[in-house]
């Protein structure tokens, strides 16, 4: 019974590699075992704080071993006990240790799976760490081709940035959505990426950013034939006649309702400014071209 004391199996793991007049060698693959043994003893008894502990040690056993994806492993079963315990800061350095071991692997797909899971654990309490894991997460499989992995990466970071009315950096990751589609042809994908981006511009009140957005990805041939295209062209010509209800017809259409459930969201609230100033501007514009041709 003794033997299968997690605290005993910690403690005999902790000698084992700790170094004296007597041991001048650790014994890690000895200790490793017993580490992982107290590891799943201590998470048997529910008792996160000390397997987390244990696992962390495992994982450190498993490198000295050279042996970096069991050692990754233990590291994410450290991070996962570390959500358990709200341990915020332990979670995103856990997983962030565990994708650098997947990477001695050449695993990049785990690797940027860890990332993520440290990322969706950190959105609320540490947001902007969230974003960076995210980030960091599209990076390395986009270092690998395999940019149609990280879609949904690249909308989450998104999300985050709309929680943070970060709206001109949400509209960025979603036009770097559109561009890892169009590596992938996939072209649905970038189409809904590039009137996601719009429709941000739009809530966020800036209409030129918006049209301007919308002729840049116009230059793009599969966007300029998509359905969504030419939903943003309607949403764009109704901002411009100033016509709200036009507005709030348009938002309530197919082409936005295929669209993720945030981007929904910001445009079923759509017209956030004053449009009525946007048509006063426009009119006002059109009556200086009309001067300027006006040869009498």
């Amino acid at each position: 019974m003794a033997a299968s004391d997690p605290n005993k199996l910690l403690a005999k793991a902790d000698k084992l590699t700790t170094l004296s007049l007597t041991r001048w060698n650790a014994d890690w693959k000895s200790a490793t075992a017993l580490y992982e043994q107290a590891a799943n003893g201590f998470r048997v008894a529910r008792n996160h704080e000390k397997a987390k502990i244990a696992f962390e040690k495992a994982s450190k056993g498993q490198e000295m071993l050279s042996s970096p994806w069991d050692a990754a492993k233990h590291m994410e079963s450290a991070a996962a006990l570390a959500k358990d315990l709200s341990n915020w800061q332990e979670v995103g350095d856990f997983y962030r240790k565990a994708s650098e071991l997947y990477m001695e692997c050449s695993r990049p797909q785990p690797a940027s799976d860890a990332l993520a899971k440290a990322a969706r654990a950190l959105e609320d309490s540490m947001p902007e760490e969230a974003i960076q894991l995210y980030t960091d997460a599209c990076t390395t499989l986009e270092d690998d081709g395999r940019d149609q992995m990280a879609f949904d990466l690249y909308r989450a970071a998104a999300n985050v940035y709309i929680k943070l009315q970060k709206y001109t950096d949400a509209a960025s990751f979603m036009l770097r959505l559109g561009l890892a589609a169009d590596k992938c042809n996939a072209t649905n994908s970038q189409s809904k990426a590039y009137l996601s981006a719009i429709v941000i511009y739009l809530y966020a009140d800036d209409f030129n950013q918006a049209e301007k957005c919308y002729n840049d990805c116009s230059q793009v041939d599969a966007f300029l034939r998509s359905d969504q295209n030419r939903c943003a062209s309607k949403l764009l010509a109704a901002y411009r006649d100033g016509d709200v209800e036009e507005i709030k017809r348009i938002a309530q259409s197919s082409g936005i309702s295929h669209l993720d459930h945030v981007i929904i969201r910001l445009a079923r609230k759509l017209p956030t400014g004053d449009v009525s100033a946007l048509k006063a501007k426009n009119a006002a514009e059109e009556d200086d071209e009309l001067d300027e041709d006006d040869l009498t």
